[in-house]
Formats: structure tokens, C-alpha cells, sequence
């Protein structure tokens, strides 16, 4: 059971790294076409991951206090 746990931790700062990323694209595209709602969503997708990456930085901390 503890494997599955650390591996949640991991996905998820994984995946929320991806979005921070890709929010980070859409951004920089938006700004060069200047389609500020492709800039609000890449903003809006950048928060996501990064709200993600945080819960799985959090899941491995509990992990490691166990």
C-alpha cells in the first residue's frame, strides 16, 4: 500500500508540472498573438498544475512522516 502512495506523490507532481508548462505555452502564445484569452486560459491552466504539483509534493511529505 505504501508503494501505491508514493506513486500518487509522484504522478501527481508529474502531471502538474505538465501543466504548468503547457499553461506556460498557451501564455507566451497569447502574448505573441495577442489573444489575451489564450493568455487567461494559460494563466488559469499554469495555477492548475501548479496547485497539483503542490498536492503531490504534500502526498510525499506525508509519505516520508509515515
Amino acid at each position: 500500500m505504501a508503494d501505491d502512495l508514493g506513486t500518487d506523490g509522484l504522478e501527481n507532481r508529474a502531471k502538474g508540472t505538465a501543466k504548468e508548462v503547457e499553461g506556460k505555452v498557451r501564455n507566451a502564445v497569447g502574448g505573441l498573438t495577442g489573444d489575451t484569452s489564450e493568455q487567461l486560459k494559460g494563466k488559469g491552466k499554469e495555477l492548475q498544475g501548479k496547485a497539483q504539483r503542490k498536492i503531490g509534493e504534500a502526498e510525499d511529505d506525508a509519505d516520508l512522516n509515515r
